[in-house]
Parts: structure tokens; C-alpha cells; sequence
């Protein structure tokens, strides 16, 4: 690939201006992570928590504050970036506005997988939770495969109104099949189902934390690190081409890196939708379109929206919690019905 690829240097005011809204992102994070942190049936105070974070809280304390509540927290934080990130290569790539891995079915074809693994094994066992992103990941890439497949069409590409309806009859076909599956489930097991399709977190252990790690830790830094060639992407495939680039095999790179991030999401989240298409317009409407800025913004914004999220589906009606998911949908469907009207076919 040729040096100029997308190595046109970032205005310096809109730097500026990119790095000072992640800075009050990141600042934001920060205080709804403490408020989160206090958010539940029992209360700690600040000086309580402060105590128990440097260790000198109670066995109880202790106990709230490190097995229950910031492996959820962390967890949250995780996965807002991984969806809102894998959302913002999907709408680069197919240069769709419209694109997010739930709305295109990325994120069913994952839950059906992670369905039949929890079909056959205790949810509870330590060798599936390290598995199930992996599996998760093996159906997302034979989802999104499928997609692609048939919203191509020769000498025309692929439009994005088709890869929209697309992705939701794909999306609509994995919902029905992992609803037939339910039949054959204990209740322990139906039980488990019918929290991740409502979009709850459900892996609230460091275990879960661990096996998610990997693959935000690794898949992040390389989509960003890739920002420059999504610039050029971008642009179309004609001109990216003309510059220099290898579009088919970056655009399998990026698009493979996107389905990890979302996959592994979704096997520790549940169906938690709108995250991928919330995320990445903000951040686009706050520091432009260059993915240099725009990528850690997405990542940020969509950390705030699920970690938001699960702080009011906890507090909204304690001692019982409304699912993440449905919280984070009843701010993405109105957003997503606005951006469709505004599309143009």
C-alpha cells in the first residue's frame, strides 16, 4: 500500500476540538462509572467506597463492591466500545448510515450460536465462558458472509437500502430459529435465554471479564490503528482504489475485526441493540468524520450509553432491574426511525 494512503494530516482546530470532547468523555465515563458503582439495593458511601477500593472495607463491603458490581460495571464498559466501534467500520466499509450489527443480524447469528452452545452445556461451567466468544464469533462470520452474499449484485455492489433489508429478514430468520430452539430447554436454561434476548447482562463474573479482554484489547487498537485506510474506504471503492489500496482485503480485515469485537459483545452481553448505530453518529456529529478522532470517540460514547444504560435499568425500579437492552432500545429505535427518514434510497 502506498505511503500517501489517507495520510492527509487532521485540521489542528479540529484536533484540538476531537481531543477535548474525548477528554469530556472520558471525564464522563468516569463519574457515571462511581455513580454506577453506588447504584443498587445496598448503598456505599463515598468514604466507604474509597475504603473498600484501597481494601480496607469490610468482608460485605468487599464483597458488593468486587464480586457483584465492577466486574458488571467493566463489563458494560467493554462492550459499549466493542458495539459501537464494530458499528462504526460496518457503516465505513458498506458507507451506510444505516448499518450496526444488530440491525444487520451480526448480532443474532452470534446468539444463535451461543443458544446451542448453552443447549448442550451448564452455563456455569468455566470451559464455555471462555468459548463462547469464539463460537459466538463462528456465527457472526457465517451471518455476515450470508449477508453480504445476498445483498450482492454483480456489477452493481452492494446498495444499501439491500443490505439493510437484507440483514433484517437475516436478523428476523436467527430470531425465529433460537425461539424454536427454546422449546427443548430446561426451565434453568430458558430461564438463561429469555435474559439474553432481552439484552441483559448477564456475565457479571471476572470470568467473563477475562474472556472478553482478548478481544477488545486486541481488535480495538487494530481497527484504529487501521483509521487512515477506513479514510480512504471511505471515499468510495473506485477512488480508494485509484489511491492505492488493496479495498478487498482491507475491507475483509476490518469488516473480520468488527464481527470479532461485535460477537464477543454479544456472547457476554446478550441482545443489546443500537449501540453500533447510536454510537458512531454521535461521535461523528461531535468530532467529524476522520476515523482517526472519530473511532475513540465511538468507542467512548458507546461505553457512556450501556454503562448509562445498566446504571438506570438498576436503579429504575430496585430492587428489580430492567434489562440493558431495553433501556439502550428505548434511546436507539426513535434514533433509528429518525435516521431512516432522512435516508435516501
Amino acid at each position: 500500500m502506498k505511503k500517501n494512503i489517507g495520510s492527509a494530516s487532521l485540521n489542528p482546530a479540529r484536533t484540538r476540538h476531537g481531543l477535548t470532547v474525548i477528554a469530556v468523555l472520558i471525564v464522563l465515563i468516569l463519574i457515571v462509572f462511581m455513580i454506577s458503582v453506588n447504584t443498587g439495593h445496598i448503598r456505599l458511601t463515598p468514604l466507604e467506597l474509597l475504603r473498600t477500593l484501597f481494601g480496607q472495607g469490610t468482608d460485605k463491603q468487599e464483597l458488593i463492591l468486587f464480586d457483584f458490581r465492577l466486574p458488571r460495571i467493566v463489563i458494560a464498559v467493554l462492550i459499549g466500545a466493542g458495539l459501537a466501534v464494530s458499528g462504526a467500520v460496518m457503516q465505513g466499509v458498506f458507507r451506510n448510515a444505516l448499518a450496526d450489527p444488530g440491525i444487520l443480524g451480526i448480532n443474532a447469528g452470534a446468539g444463535l450460536m451461543v443458544m446451542l452452545l448453552v443447549s448442550f452445556y451448564p452455563t456455569t461451567s468455566a470451559a464455555p465462558v471462555y468459548v463462547l466468544p469464539l463460537v459466538a464469533f463462528v456465527g457472526a462470520g457465517c451471518t455476515a458472509a450470508l449477508i453480504y452474499a445476498l445483498a450482492y449484485k454483480r456489477h452493481q455492489g452492494i446498495s444499501p437500502i439491500r443490505l439493510l433489508l437484507t440483514g433484517v429478514a437475516v436478523a428476523a430468520g436467527m430470531s425465529a430459529a433460537m425461539i424454536v430452539l427454546t422449546l427443548r430447554l430446561d426451565p434453568d436454561k430458558y430461564q438463561f435465554v429469555a435474559t439474553w434476548l432481552a439484552g441483559s447482562i448477564w456475565g457479571t463474573s471476572w470470568k467473563f471479564v477475562l474472556s472478553l479482554l482478548p478481544w477488545i484489547v486486541i481488535l480495538l487498537p487494530y481497527i484504529i490503528y487501521k483509521a487512515r485506510v477506513m479514510n480512504v474506504l471511505h471515499l468510495g471503492e473506485h477512488t480508494a482504489t485509484g489511491l492505492g489500496a488493496a479495498v478487498t482485503r482491507e475491507q475483509f480485515r476490518l469488516l473480520a475485526a468488527a464481527v470479532g469485537l461485535a460477537a464477543a459483545s454479544v456472547a457476554v452481553s446478550g441482545g443489546i441493540g443500537f449501540v453500533g448505530l447510536v454510537g458512531p453518529h454521535l461521535a461523528r456529529r461531535l468530532v467529524g468524520p476522520q476515523h482517526q478522532l472519530m473511532l475513540p470517540a465511538s468507542a467512548l460514547l458507546g461505553s457512556l450509553l450501556v454503562i448509562t444504560a445498566d446504571m438506570i435499568g438498576r436503579w429504575i425500579l430496585q430492587p428489580s432491574e430492567i434489562p440493558t437492552g431495553i433501556v439502550v432500545a428505548v434511546i436507539g429505535a426513535p434514533y433509528f426511525l429518525y435516521l431512516l427518514a432522512r435516508t435516501k434510497s
